[in-house]
């Protein structure tokens, strides 16, 4: 019987190296799978934060019905306008933002599904193999989870000021009630932290802050009350649909009469 010839050191590492690229691929699929049913138990952010500057860990999960549908509705009006209608990201909105960036002025286009992406399954930063990863991980929760299940774990671990992740442990540390029951403004008033949770205080808000809140208010009342049945998400979906047409069709015009 003839002998198979020896694999040299560099066949063994790239033998190595590919048998685990492909079980971090297939980790990197099975865990958004059973996050669609479990709940993550911590995030990387969590020891990030505790890790470098020593901050505690207050979190409770709860259930997006125990969650005030204020807090759910200004989210949407703060940070994703388009958070029913888009797959995961809204071009729209990355648009706007590249204007801006030409005109000097700086705006955020991530949505609330790459936020929650980013922080259930990667770190802090700015590099462009975490926004690569990033994408990744928000096409695959999209494709796996709900729109309703990436609210529920976005509203559960998002950094709500220093060590405190989520809107149970936010609502009992700066009001002292739960989730369930904040009220409009005290809503409104974690809401419009959300950009800077180290440095800004629900519970003792600046002028700044304040008149944020009343913005996100005012913004939410056009937005409308977020459901998550699927007429309404049908409704979005469409909406969305016929507006990124139209924003293609302009853009394009605007190109073609530039040359």
């Amino acid at each position: 019987m003839q002998k198979q010839p020896r694999k040299t050191p560099l066949q063994r590492i790239l033998r190595i190296a590919l048998r685990t690229v492909a079980i971090l691929i297939i980790l990197s699929v099975l865990i958004p799978l059973l996050f669609r049913w479990v709940n993550p138990p911590f995030t990387p952010l969590m020891l990030i934060r505790k890790a470098t500057i020593g901050a505690p860990i207050e979190h409770k999960w709860v259930n997006l019905q125990n969650i005030s549908p204020y807090l759910i509705d200004y989210a949407v009006a703060s940070e994703d306008n388009n958070f029913l209608g888009h797959n995961g990201f809204d071009f729209g909105a990355i648009q706007k933002a590249i204007d801006e960036r030409d005109k000097g002025r700086f705006r955020g286009a991530s949505t609330i599904s790459q936020q929650t992406a980013k922080n259930v399954f990667l770190w802090t930063g700015k590099s462009w193999i975490r926004k690569g990863l990033e994408v990744y991980f928000t096409f695959l929760i999209e494709t796996f989870w709900s729109k309703e299940r990436i609210m529920e774990v976005y509203l559960n671990i998002i950094e709500m000021g220093k060590g405190i992740y989520g809107a149970e442990a936010a609502a009992r540390h700066y009001f002292n009630t739960s989730a369930k029951n904040l009220s409009q403004f005290q809503a409104a008033l974690i809401v419009a932290a959300f950009p800077d949770p180290l440095d800004r205080n629900p519970a003792n808000p600046s002028g700044y802050l304040s008149g944020r809140a009343q913005d996100i208010i005012a913004v939410s009342q056009k937005v409308g009350p977020i459901k998550f049945d699927k007429k309404s998400i049908d409704s979005a979906r469409e909406q969305y649909n016929n507006s990124e047409d139209k924003r293609r069709k302009t853009h394009s015009f605007m190109l073609l009469k530039t040359f």
